[in-house]
């Protein structure tokens, strides 16, 4: 099926239903990865991906794996449906007379991409960790925990997301769900620009002839390699993301004052290999996300629910 034919509802659709798959496989491996990203030299609590979700299985039960799930289900619809439809848009108004796009070009549209989501993923990653961060913290009970000025989760108490949003939009404005959108933007705009012509270079592989879509696992395999790749590129910027965004800290966990602020504290502190904390639970939850993904997105599930569900009617 021609990209240029599948339309904005579909795409839509497409983008939801994969990320609400591949948040619900994935989400206890980013909830590792967000943890191990907070700590600090000399105060590990968890060892590695499966010593930080046996412990969260342990001290929180088996749903304390998924805290903070809700936010993403909610929002993940919107964000990978924005991603996927504006990288298409992008590729679309690119094209010249149907010729095949240039990388330069396919980066291009990657790039557009990557801007145009974090509308929906900075607010999301906002809230979504803070209630991750919070089982760590209570981990940290011998130790105090220092609030920032805007006190969102207490060691005993951890409040919903709806809660965390109201006190932020009453104390800060919008601005308070923005915050950490520089770096959001340094993580996700060149994983675009290397995931898009990675999948559809890889992707075309796989097609029989020039004519033909590549076969389903095909286009899951291409989405889980160029997804794995362009998570771990931009690694160090998710550490820089999810340090800045995180409110509360650990008693003798420092705070930042942006981006730059953040990298050289970092550095000076922890040294260069803190940039690759979670490297590898960030690929093993962004490889399947983008393969379902893609899989959703050229086998037509979106095609086939609106032409056989009474939305033809309306949107023929």
């Amino acid at each position: 099926m021609s990209q240029q034919q599948i339309s904005l509802p579909a795409k839509l659709i497409n983008g939801g239903i994969a990320g609400i798959v591949g948040v619900t496989c994935v989400f206890p491996i980013d909830l590792a990865k967000t943890r191990l990203q907070n700590q600090r030299q000399g105060q590990q609590i968890y060892k590695s991906m499966m010593d930080c979700l046996v412990k969260t299985v342990r001290s929180e039960g088996y749903f304390g794996m998924y805290r903070g799930a809700a936010v993403n289900l909610t929002l993940v619809t919107p964000e990978k449906a924005i991603k996927l439809a504006a990288n298409d848009f992008f590729r679309h108004h690119l094209a010249k007379d149907g010729k095949r796009l240039t990388v330069f070009k396919e980066m291009l549209a990657g790039c557009g991409a990557g801007t145009c989501q974090v509308v929906i993923t900075t607010p999301m990653e906002m809230l979504k960790i803070q209630l991750q961060d919070a089982g760590r913290l209570s981990a940290q009970q011998q130790k105090p925990v220092m609030m920032s000025p805007t006190k969102l989760v207490a060691t005993n108490t951890v409040l919903s997301p709806t809660q965390i949003a109201k006190e932020l939009l009453r104390t800060q404005g919008v601005q308070g769900l923005y915050k950490g959108l520089g770096a959001t933007l340094m993580r996700d705009v060149p994983f675009s620009v290397v995931y898009f012509p990675l999948f559809a270079n890889l992707n075309r592989l796989g097609k029989p002839c020039p004519g033909e879509s590549s076969p389903f696992y095909w286009a899951f395999l291409s989405g889980c390699v160029a997804g794995s790749t362009a998570a771990v590129a931009v690694n160090p910027c998710d550490v820089v993301k999810t340090r800045l965004q995180s409110l509360n800290k650990g008693s003798n966990e420092e705070t930042y004052n942006g981006v730059v602020d953040c990298v050289s504290k970092i550095m000076r502190k922890e040294g260069p290999s803190a940039f690759l904390k979670g490297a590898g639970c960030r690929a093993l939850v962004i490889a399947p996300l983008f393969g379902i993904a893609q899989v959703m997105y050229f086998v037509g599930v979106g095609e086939y629910i609106l032409d056989n569900s009474p939305l033809s009617l309306v949107l023929a």
